[in-house]
């Protein structure tokens, strides 16, 4: 019989893995494959090549942060704005998908195709924040700075160190997300 060949979605999830931990140019097919504790061999059973596996990667994370997502929220349901405040927790807030969504940004910067894959990808996050927003706040141009704040605050606030004096961090979020929403606060610190 045979040795078993490691799955492909092994390949692609240590892919995605070495994206988060180290950038893209940590994703080369020889250190997957020592992380794996297999040859290089298995791989190209798979992949054509390495751009191949990274073209995998990034649709893995497009179906995981957007469609597998958005899938949840309708699932659990809630009013609208209970479904923004969940796909942001369920995106931005864990310990899988934030790292890697991260990495692709800063992947964008340095490759055209990545930024127009990311763009995309924001483009329908954005445009649930906007049909959010738009339940309360019937001004187009207040709708689009809303969200924009809205987004801006869920990918900012991972990469901002200020401290804030008297209060958490998750404190000064969730009162961000009171006002950019439109709710009265949710913590009584701030009523």
């Amino acid at each position: 019989m045979g040795a078993l060949r490691t799955p492909r979605e092994t390949w692609v999830e240590e892919g995605l893995r070495a994206l988060a931990e180290g950038g893209v140019d940590a994703v080369r097919v020889e250190s997957l494959a020592k992380a794996l504790g297999v040859t290089k061999g298995g791989f190209y059973g798979y992949f054509a090549d390495r751009d191949a596996l990274l073209t995998e990667m990034l649709d893995t994370w497009e179906r995981e942060s957007v469609d597998d997502v958005l899938d949840r929220v309708e699932r659990e349901g809630g009013d609208v704005l209970d479904k923004v405040r969940l796909a942001g927790q369920l995106t931005f807030a864990g310990d899988r998908l934030l790292p890697i969504d991260l990495a692709i940004r800063d992947w964008a910067r340095r490759d055209q195709a990545v930024a127009e894959r990311l763009r995309r990808v924001d483009n329908r996050r954005m445009q649930l924040l906007r049909d959010a927003i738009s339940t309360f706040c019937p001004d187009p141009d207040e709708v689009e700075a809303r969200s924009l704040l809205a987004f801006g605050a869920a990918i900012g606030s991972h990469l901002i160190a200020a401290d804030h004096p008297g209060r958490t961090r998750a404190q000064v979020i969730a009162r961000a997300g009171d006002l950019i929403l439109n709710r009265p606060p949710s913590n009584p610190r701030y009523r």
